[in-house]
């Protein structure tokens, strides 16, 4: 009985170990084979530019093509809808940001739990949106526009990246706090919203520095503001919102997210395990090109795999609630 007894012990033991070992062989072999990293805006725009950066350095760190895959729609809800129903074997990637946050509250019924559905594998960036007119717009400063918006309610379109997009929701705080009533016109992203703008068909935009800056610095749309709580060291003449709108404040982040699961529930260490933290967590050499164009890059240190989404649930539920009280 003795012997039995530990041959089963044995075997008991073996077993216990395969699943480590599995995951052992599983990390040192992956990726062996593209992964894709959807983005749930069109190309063009500021989470369009971000991803692709990423997707350059991670395809450079990990040997494998990293495929870009825009797939616009629903605030971002296209995209991680098809992020949730991947396989969750790591080689799904998304690049989330505040609308995720945001689509929490907007929507009442969701196919998929965003907080429970994925996977956080990193920050990346935080940045504010900054407000540009159309130059046909008369108002030259931020006290001038709102004048002029007072003066003229429900005559000025305002674009956006889409409903419930970080734009749409810094533009309807804007007009909320500060007693204004524009029309909002969504697109699916904000390229198209931009590429209205500067044809006339809207006169305002919340939009994100990376997509914005290239048409303001060929002074082809004016900047009125910054939606941060500091001015831009990019433009560090134009106010910020808040400097003449008490208590406003809207900024966007970008982060990655996977499906990974074991055994049905997310293991904190997967992510390390499979290889996707050290990538993120390294300086990329692209870095430098990306704080030309952003505010600031999160370091993404080891042992912190935070991605900002959580805590921004709670946050913008709150701005959701009061936009949905003005709506009539």
């Amino acid at each position: 009985m003795n012997l039995l007894r530990r041959q089963f012990l044995h075997l008991a033991a073996g077993a216990a170990a395969l699943p480590a070992l599995s995951r052992m062989s599983w990390a040192q072999t992956y990726p062996s084979r593209p992964v894709r990293l959807l983005i749930g805006f069109s190309a063009g725009g500021g989470a369009d530019i971000v991803g692709r950066l990423i997707g350059q350095w991670l395809q450079e760190r990990l040997g494998q093509p990293v495929v870009i895959e825009n797939r616009p729609g629903a605030g971002t809800n296209v995209a991680t809808e098809a992020l949730v129903r991947a396989p969750a074997d790591g080689y799904t990637l998304g690049l989330i940001g505040l609308p995720n946050a945001i689509n929490a509250t907007l929507y009442d019924k969701l196919s998929f739990n965003f907080i429970r559905d994925v996977t956080p594998v990193a920050g990346i960036l935080r940045t504010p949106e900054i407000m540009v007119v159309n130059l046909s717009v008369p108002a030259k400063t931020l006290s001038e526009f709102i004048a002029h918006a007072k003066a003229n309610p429900d005559k000025i379109n305002m674009g956006s990246a889409g409903n419930g997009s970080v734009s749409h929701v810094a533009g309807e705080l804007f007009m909320f706090q500060a007693g204004l009533r524009m029309v909002h016109v969504p697109y699916r992203g904000a390229a198209p919203a931009l590429t209205d703008l500067l044809g006339g068909q809207v006169q305002v935009v919340f939009g994100a520095v990376t997509a914005t800056m290239p048409y303001i610095s060929t002074g082809r749309v004016r900047a009125l503001a910054v939606t941060g709580t500091a001015r831009s060291e990019l433009l560090p003449d134009i106010p910020t919102v808040g400097e003449l709108v008490p208590g406003y404040e809207a900024s966007a982040f970008h982060a990655t997210t996977t499906q990974w699961s074991c055994g049905g529930a997310t293991t904190s260490g997967t992510i390390d395990f499979i290889g996707f933290k050290p990538a993120i967590a390294e300086p990329p050499k692209y870095r430098l090109a990306s704080r030309r164009i952003c505010e600031r890059m999160a370091s993404s240190a080891p042992g912190n795999r935070g991605t900002g989404a959580e805590g921004s649930v709670g946050r913008h539920g709150t701005k959701i609630a009061l936009l949905e009280a003005r709506t009539p």
